[in-house]
């Protein structure tokens, strides 16, 4: 696993003017390990580790939150790890853990969105930008849905293209479709869509 967090920790709080830094660590799951990111009022970050997005996204709450990151751990970082465990072996459907997710407006729209598709369930791109009332900003939706930071608890795995296919997600398309996979077998038959293909 990187050490490329850790090793900046201490430098990324000290830099910070006074905020409470964002207490990130590791939480490892079925498909690896999410780094994760916690503030007081809740959950800010669960990203797989691996990569640069990881370091990219860390490097955007910082700016968002005016604050650095060090190692660390709090009532929410144990709520996040129950509950991942729980969804894992398809026992958790919901999940209760309090969120924080800055963003422009149309992002925090779309992130609002995605935390209403019912699990066992995907939506398009163009159908969440008819929601929104946007018709035209599938493209638009595609990016901010990009830009989530919460994965599997903002379930921007359950979005794919208007065909079926899977599209892109910044964990990696085999998570994605393990992810799809293990609600659906939990959903069943009749909660279920089709099953969506992996574009190569």
């Amino acid at each position: 696993m990187s050490n490329v967090i850790a090793q900046r920790d201490v430098e990324t709080a000290a830099g910070a003017r006074g905020a409470a830094p964002i207490l990130t660590g590791y939480v490892e799951t079925p498909l690896g390990p999410l780094l994760i990111g916690t503030t007081a009022e809740g959950v800010c970050l669960a990203e797989f580790a691996e990569g640069r997005r990881a370091e990219d996204q860390t490097a955007a709450l910082c700016r968002l939150f005016d604050a650095g990151v060090t190692p660390g751990e709090n009532e929410h970082t144990g709520c996040l790890r129950d509950e991942l465990a729980q969804y894992f072996a398809g026992r958790l459907t919901a999940f209760r853990v309090p969120l924080v997710y800055p963003g422009n407006a149309f992002e925090r729209a779309v992130w609002d969105a995605l935390r209403q598709i019912p699990y066992g369930h995907t939506r398009a791109y163009e159908e969440l930008a008819r929601a929104l009332g946007r018709p035209g900003a599938a493209r638009a939706v595609g990016t901010a849905n990009g830009r989530n930071r919460i994965s599997i608890v903002i379930p921007c795995h359950r979005v794919v293209n208007k065909n079926g296919r899977l599209g892109g997600y910044g964990g990696g398309l085999w998570r994605k479709q393990a992810l799809l996979d293990l609600e659906r077998r939990v959903a069943g038959p009749t909660g279920a869509p089709p099953r969506a293909a992996i574009l190569f």
